[in-house]
């Protein structure tokens, strides 16, 4: 055993052999000329006490249990990063994306950044997109497939996801590559998958609940939904396990679940949430100087929604079995918040109606059979449809001086002359 001086004095100290690393005495081939030198010693971080005398040198340390606190002489100055990079290189990935639009490319950054090989094709020309984004990109289907990647991620739209899948060499892949789909539906990509890829391929069905826009700056706490379709045993639950890693090390909420769980969820959240904005995107709103919280929301809605392409709305429309119901439940709900408003409004005029027959000196007030409040609402434009109103119609007949001709007012109309009559 050797102790060997300091590299810097009172700063730093190397210690060859076994009994420098279980904290041993280690004996001095020659005795310290001083009565009492103190070393403080470092080994990775770990404060280290060191004294020693004539008759030798003892080693008191303080370190975490499993702390590593010293290294071999003979190790080489570079072993931690070269240990470093093995790991890496393990737990690194070769990806490819089919589909390298403006999702592909967002996917593409965060992949690469974790030191993952990326290649993509697409049938646009996006070779300058990915050279700066660090992909290597390949027009030619079969060139991409030759250079078997891992994990094959399908980044197409929802309706052309068929066609896109048809168009691959698949027989030049590897029988045992994972194909992937991010789609905002799970039961259409995955009959598909199942129906057209070889049983030797593995699936995995994702949807990151997320885009280019709401995860723009973090994905931390944005949710991730997985269903393990088809996943072999050994090295590829493993190989699955990195790519679902790509997510979770970026801090999203990872929620497994089936395929048509995942869709039933979706349409009552995600169609519904598009559908409103579309709606709203429709209205034309804008900012005014009297914004209020949720005036603002309505237009981060409109804003998060409209923009996307009408083919992605549809495709959640056409792709879903749930997607029609709930059009329709928010047709009725819709309906019913219409009901509720005219409702109301009858039930007013109602009331003031009664009031004005016990007050008026006009018998045949009440007599006639008036127009509905449905008539009652019609504008002076003849051409304007009024709504459909529920409940109990009152008949309110207001006849001229000329003859006995029923007048039939506007709403402005009516609640001007009522308002006078009343005063």
């Amino acid at each position: 055993m050797e102790v060997l001086s300091p590299l810097i004095s009172g700063h730093s100290v190397s210690v060859s052999g076994r009994a420098a690393r279980t904290g041993n005495r280690v004996s001095s081939r020659a005795p310290c000329t001083s009565h009492m030198l103190k070393i403080n010693c470092t080994f990775f971080g770990s404060p280290v006490s060191s004294a020693c005398c004539g008759q030798g040198t003892k080693i008191r340390r303080s370190y975490q249990p499993g702390q590593a606190f010293a290294i071999d002489a003979a190790q080489g100055f570079d072993y931690e990063s070269i240990r470093l990079h093995e790991l890496q290189m393990k737990n690194r990935l070769k990806v490819g994306i089919v589909g390298f639009g403006n999702f592909g490319q967002f996917l593409a950054q965060r992949i690469v950044k974790q030191g993952h090989t990326v290649l993509a094709h697409s049938r646009s020309d996006y070779g300058a997109i990915a050279r700066k984004l660090g992909v290597t990109y390949f027009r030619d289907a079969d060139d991409f497939c030759e250079e078997h990647p891992e994990v094959v991620i399908l980044c197409t739209s929802i309706l052309s996801t068929e066609s896109v899948l048809a168009s691959l060499p698949i027989q030049r892949l590897k029988r045992n590559t994972l194909f992937v789909d991010v789609l905002s539906v799970k039961e259409f990509p995955r009959n598909l998958f199942l129906q057209v890829l070889p049983s030797e391929f593995d699936v995995l069905c994702t949807h990151p609940m997320f885009g280019p826009e709401s995860g723009r700056g973090s994905w931390a706490g944005l949710p991730l939904v997985y269903d393990k379709v088809r996943i072999r045993d050994g090295p590829r639950t493993e190989r699955c396990r990195k790519f679902l890693n790509i997510f979770e090390s970026e801090g999203c909420r990872m929620v497994e679940m089936t395929c048509e769980e995942h869709d039933v969820h979706a349409a009552g959240s995600q169609f519904i949430t598009h559908t409103v904005g579309r709606v709203l995107g429709s209205l034309g709103l804008e900012s005014t100087p009297i914004n209020t919280k949720g005036y603002e929301s309505l237009l981060r809605l409109v804003e998060n929604t409209y923009s996307d392409s009408f083919d992605l709305y549809y495709g959640l429309f056409l792709y879903n079995k749930n997607a029609t119901e709930e059009l329709q439940n928010l047709e009725r709900a819709f309906d019913t918040v219409k009901s509720q408003l005219f409702d109301k409004l009858h039930s007013i005029l109602r009331q003031q109606m009664l009031m004005k027959s016990e007050d008026s000196k006009e018998p045949n007030l009440l007599k006639s059979a008036p127009p509905t409040v449905k008539t009652l609402l019609l504008s002076d434009n003849k051409n304007t449809a009024a709504p459909a109103v529920k409940g109990i119609d009152v008949n309110i007949n207001v006849t001229s001086n000329s003859k006995s001709v029923p007048e039939v007012l506007s709403a402005k109309a009516f609640q001007a002359k009522a308002e006078s009559e009343i005063s």
